[in-house]
């Protein structure tokens, strides 16, 4: 199983951009799947979930700017971040519950992340 995230780049303050997440490989489900940030210096932090069935949940710093969804059909995950800022800048990882086998309990699993730049 692979996490493949992208869509990262430099971005303007107030721009918009979307990172995407694609799991392959040979699984049986993907459960909940999240975004974390990592800006400089400083440690990972949650952004957004999502489960499996399209619920959502957001940190306060991302609330009304950013949104999560997943399409279940391709195995992907996306983040949508409007009203960027410069304390947006980060890199970007995803993770995700999956269920490589039947009868195995689930794992997470991380993508390598994509650096996001917010200039002012």
């Amino acid at each position: 199983v692979q996490l493949q995230a992208y869509g990262g780049g430099l971005v303007q303050a107030g721009g918009s951009l979307r990172l995407s997440c694609a799991a392959s490989g040979t699984f049986v489900s993907i459960y909940d799947m999240v975004w974390f940030r990592q800006a400089p210096g400083k440690e990972r932090v949650l952004v957004a979930t999502i489960t499996r069935d399209g619920s959502t949940n957001y940190a306060d710093f991302v609330k009304g700017r950013f949104t999560i969804s997943r399409d279940n059909a391709e195995n992907t995950v996306y983040l949508q971040m409007k009203s960027r800022k410069p304390e947006d800048t980060a890199v970007y990882y995803c993770n995700a519950n999956i269920r490589a086998h039947w009868g195995r309990a689930s794992s997470h699993y991380w993508g390598q992340g994509t650096l996001v730049t917010v200039s002012s």
